[in-house]
């Protein structure tokens, strides 16, 4: 089987992997990167060309392509797949929309009964409104660009200051592009974060394990929001009965939804979540695997990831639970130096044979130089992941390993992971 993996990040070699991992599988990466070219043929393709990465898999007969970033599946590829009878795992255009426009999936949870935080949307010419709204909320609000803004659009705002700075920097800096042009101001909710993820094929769901992102730059979740430092799954202090009422309150109306609007909903959908005091709260939808969750998720799955990404694309999922291996996985995301700002890139790797056999590590930010190096090539470079018997066995095992890695201005976070693990510790 001929599968093509689109996109290049540590998100996508942990696709690339979990396909593998079936055996018989000719892999194909959409550009990939220093990490994927061990285990599939990079090719380079402009992935927000639609038309272009669809008629390469006709023309390198490809049995299934796997959507990976949200700026491929905005683009329309599952559209431009379909029209070429090429079988995908990804939504369209239109179900994306669930991620690419932040003022429509609002909409949508509202008019779908899923909870979220109160919100308006608006435009330069409704500062007066916004203002308005912000004030009423007492200056705790959060901000963010209704397009796509590689995970970086969200600012969080503790006073109607630091609210209003956000609306320049959307409005007037245009530090977001035209993603920004439009935003959500939605209210400060408080509490621990949650990602639930479940593989889609238009009607059900198989519903993966929790997982926690950790989205600060700096430890105790301080600095800048990032693409993700670090992640754990499942998070020890989510029980059977939340993920049910995530999987029914949240999830299937989703997909519901979307099919009744007559966009249904193919690939993986992804629930940000924030457990308030009042029950859990959506923050966002996401219409593709989240990085780093991916990287942590799938080498806990106990079964075959591609066979599961083939019933999604062939609308014949089995509902339920996916199965999962016991015990827990955390993963750190090792960053270069001037991350999440201006990065350098082209420092060289070492220390990934000094890793433990059963510790993986996937890559994000790296290429194989002329001269056989590994170099920095992005903002976050790879992700060192490693299981254990619960979360603070596998978040030792991660930081063991992690730290036989350099490169020059490395840096990452301590603390992945650690406060879950406090949690599960505390718990009876």
């Amino acid at each position: 089987m001929r599968v093509l993996i689109v996109g290049g990040g540590g998100r996508e070699h942990a696709l690339a992997w979990a396909c593998a991992q079936h055996g018989g599988v000719d892999l194909i990466c959409a550009p990939g990167n220093g990490g994927t070219s061990s285990i599939a043929t990079n090719v380079v393709v402009d992935t927000t060309d639609a038309g272009a990465v669809a008629a390469f898999a006709v023309q390198r007969r490809v049995d299934l392509v796997v959507i990976g970033p949200d700026a491929a599946a905005a683009a329309g590829l599952a559209d431009a797949c379909a029209q070429r009878g090429v079988p995908v795992f990804g939504p369209t255009a239109a179900a994306a929309r669930i991620e690419s426009s932040k003022a429509f999936a609002k909409q949508l949870m509202d008019d779908a009964g899923i909870p979220t935080a109160r919100w308006i949307s608006g435009s330069s010419r409704d500062r007066g409104r916004l203002r308005k709204f912000i004030a009423d909320l007492g200056g705790a609000c959060v901000v963010k660009a209704d397009g796509l803004a590689l995970g970086k659009g969200v600012l969080v705002c503790d006073s109607g200051a630091e609210a209003e700075q956000a609306l320049a920097a959307c409005f007037d800096e245009g530090r977001f592009g035209a993603a920004g042009t439009t935003v959500v101001v939605e209210e400060r909710l408080r509490g621990p974060e949650l990602s639930m993820l479940g593989l889609c094929d238009g009607t059900r769901l198989r519903v993966l394990q929790s997982a926690r992102d950790h989205k600060r730059l700096l430890d105790g979740d301080r600095g800048p929001n990032t693409g993700g430092m670090g992640a754990v799954a499942p998070a020890p202090d989510v029980d059977d009965a939340l993920v049910e009422s995530v999987t029914t309150d949240v999830l299937q109306p989703c997909v519901d939804a979307l099919k009744a609007r007559g966009t249904p909903f193919v690939g993986c959908l992804y629930a940000g979540l924030m457990l308030t005091p009042a029950g859990p709260r959506v923050l966002e939808f996401n219409a593709r695997f989240g990085d780093p969750e991916a990287q942590v998720l799938l080498p806990q799955l106990d079964e075959s990831a591609l066979d599961l990404f083939v019933a999604c694309a062939r609308g014949s999922v089995d509902p339920g639970y996916a199965r999962f291996k016991p015990g827990a996985t955390v993963g750190v995301v090792a960053a270069a130096a001037g991350y999440p700002g201006d990065v350098r890139s082209g420092d060289v790797v070492t220390g990934l044979d000094a890793l433990d056999a059963d510790v993986l590590v996937f890559h994000a930010g790296t290429r194989q130089s002329d001269d056989g190096a590994l170099r920095t090539s992005g903002g976050r470079v790879l992700c060192v992941v490693a299981r254990g018997a619960d979360s603070a066995a596998a978040r030792h095992h991660a930081y063991e390993n992690l730290d036989r890695v350099r490169f020059d201005g490395m840096h990452y976070r301590r603390d992945i992971g650690a406060a879950v693990s406090a949690l599960s510790t505390a718990a009876p």
